[in-house]
């Protein structure tokens, strides 16, 4: 069971329902985010009281390991498994909205690079039509002798190559520690598959105040992606964006195996919008056009794509980087399956 309090709840209201609970059998964890939430197992019930105790906003029923991602209702068990339509999932960004009928199209190089590369690309992905500008600055390379990325630098670079073109920025933080640093840059804070399981760096970005784009696992189950997404969820952060961007299989023809198989099951029992990385999903620059198509058709809510004006010349992923033409084919041939759908119903 999961107990929500009020914002702002004193000590000694938030110790009476410990003390509810407790007293007939339940441990309880208390999560501080910006609301304090109690979470509950075993004792014996029944809790009829418990949401009209003085300090408390709701009390969820945890059917499940995630009943924040799950939006379940208070009191109430979670609603028979659905399709969800684009107005009971998203949210805005700025002027930007995700996961409520728009395609939401984020693209930029892998890594921040000089200043005059990155306005080039900039004003290119505003062209194509897209909403944000992909870049990374800390960069957790396989090597240690890869390229690193610029730090703050290289915020602040892209952070002025985004604003230029009205472009939201998104971008990797690997640890706690830098996040007051991204956050005076970034308008996603973006969580990279290496760092789907840092649960103290997830716990740290559910009290930032910006949302959160949480990318898949290299070998990640649905479930322990969705059990990542509840640690943001449940620090205080509900602005959370599932990105599939492909697993480790036995498969080497691909970087990687874009498992689209999970967007239908993301839709059915999360609450949360779901874009697509087809670019690290496939590792190669020549399939990315294909599988982002397939992508819109299965239902993402956005994508997620690396591109540069000079492929070949990117400091790193070069291989998947697709160029600014093929950009905008992705972004007007999107569009058109996005109104048949919609003339279909689907």
């Amino acid at each position: 069971m999961i107990v929500i309090l009020e914002r702002g709840v004193r000590e000694g209201l938030i110790a009476r329902v410990v003390e509810r609970l407790t007293a007939a059998g339940a441990r309880v964890q208390r999560l501080d985010g910006e609301r304090v939430t109690l979470a509950a197992s075993g004792g014996a019930g029944p809790w009829d009281d418990l949401a009209g105790m003085p300090g408390v906003a709701s009390v969820l029923e945890n059917s499940s390991a995630t009943p924040l991602v799950a939006g379940e209702t208070p009191s109430q068990p979670p609603p028979a498994p659905k399709n969800p339509g684009h107005e009971e999932r998203g949210f805005r960004v700025g002027e930007r909205r995700i996961g409520q009928g728009e395609l939401f199209v984020v693209a930029g190089p892998c890594s921040v690079e000089d200043p005059e590369t990155m306005e080039r690309i900039a004003c290119a992905v505003a062209a194509a039509g897209a909403a944000g500008l992909r870049a990374g600055a800390f960069k957790p390379r396989s090597s240690p002798y890869a390229f690193q990325g610029m730090g703050e630098e290289g915020l602040a670079v892209a952070h002025r190559a985004a604003r230029n073109h009205g472009l939201l920025l998104v971008s990797e933080v690997m640890d706690a520690t830098q996040i007051p640093v991204a956050v005076r840059y970034v308008d996603i804070l973006q969580v990279g598959a290496r760092n789907m399981y840092n649960t103290p760096l997830l716990r740290e970005l559910g009290r930032a105040r910006k949302p959160v784009l949480l990318k898949r696992g290299l070998s990640a189950t649905i479930e322990e992606w969705l059990s990542a997404a509840e640690y943001v969820v449940s620090a205080g952060n509900p602005r959370v964006i599932l990105c599939e961007r492909g697993i480790r299989t036995f498969e080497t023809a691909t970087r990687n195996t874009l498992d689209l198989n999970a967007l239908p099951v993301l839709r059915e029992r999360s609450r949360l919008p779901v874009v697509v990385d087809p670019s690290h999903g496939t590792g190669r620059r020549a399939y990315v056009r294909a599988m982002a198509r397939a992508a819109v058709a299965a239902g993402a809510d956005g994508l997620l794509l690396e591109v540069h004006v000079e492929p070949d010349r990117a400091f790193s992923d070069a291989a998947q980087t697709v160029d600014i033409p093929t950009l905008e084919a992705i972004v007007r041939e999107a569009r058109v399956l996005l109104r048949a759908l919609a003339e279909v119903g689907a």
